[in-house]
């Protein structure tokens, strides 16, 4: 990578994390993209993963007290169970399902019944959210937009939205480096700077987000985040599209 797209990297991964600091989602679903769009699937994915641990990681930590943690481990529990099943297919998407796939995600959950709506709450929607939502994040490099939806269904207020979704994103982030860089394709490994650079961006725009999301109201976050998460997922469906359509025969 040339200087001056490992400094584009970085600024991205502030912006991104300082969204993701926000709303707890989103920021993530963007920089899968960008790095989609100059990596090989494998190295964004490993990549990502490393900054998206760190991202949620430091998130995690400065809300550690709001965090419910019943929801956390049934949620870490079907993480581990999708990623036993998949490391026995050991599948890498195209680019272009992986843009679609992306995009498509926020809208399965919200086609679920209103009897049937997420409830963070409950230890069997948490384990069968946990087992989706990795599939997702192998598939798609991220869960964020189906995760978000589960969680928004619920009661938590902002801040435990934001605490506990980032431990669940620790776990499953991780779960996701370890199958792109040893089980899938041990070749995709991170260039130690990079590494370096995605953790430091990653803490401070997660850190710039903080005071904002404390004086938002918990009106004002479920109704941008809704409106974050939905313009990002049309553009993806159609980034995908686009490249489906102009691919070689």
């Amino acid at each position: 990578m040339t200087p001056l797209l490992i400094t584009a990297l970085g600024l991205a991964m502030v912006a991104t994390s300082f969204l993701s600091g926000l709303f707890g989602m989103a920021g993530g679903m963007i920089l899968i993209g960008i790095l989609l769009a100059v990596m090989p699937v494998p190295a964004a994915m490993v990549l990502h993963a490393v900054t998206q641990m760190a991202s949620n990681g430091w998130r995690g930590l400065l809300w550690r007290r709001h965090a419910r943690w019943s929801a956390v481990g049934a949620y870490v529990a079907g993480c581990a169970l999708a990623l036993g099943l998949w490391s026995l297919v050991l599948y890498v998407p195209s680019k272009p399902l992986a843009f679609i796939l992306l995009g498509l995600t926020p809208f399965l959950a919200r086609i679920v019944p209103v009897r049937l709506r997420p409830d963070p709450e409950s230890p069997l929607q948490g384990t069968i959210y946990g087992t989706v939502c990795m599939s997702s994040m192998l598939l798609t490099g991220v869960s964020g937009p189906l995760l978000d939806t589960y969680f928004l269904g619920g009661r938590l207020d902002r801040r435990e939205i934001v605490a506990t979704k980032a431990v669940c994103q620790v776990a499953g982030h991780a779960m996701k480096l370890a199958y792109f860089g040893s089980i899938v394709d041990q070749a995709a490994m991170l260039d130690p700077w990079l590494g370096v650079i995605a953790i430091v961006a990653s803490v401070a725009g997660t850190t710039l987000a903080r005071r904002y999301l404390e004086a938002m109201t918990d009106q004002q976050y479920r109704l941008w985040a809704g409106r974050v998460i939905t313009a990002i997922a049309l553009f993806y469906v159609g980034q995908g599209g686009w490249l489906l359509a102009t691919a070689p025969a």
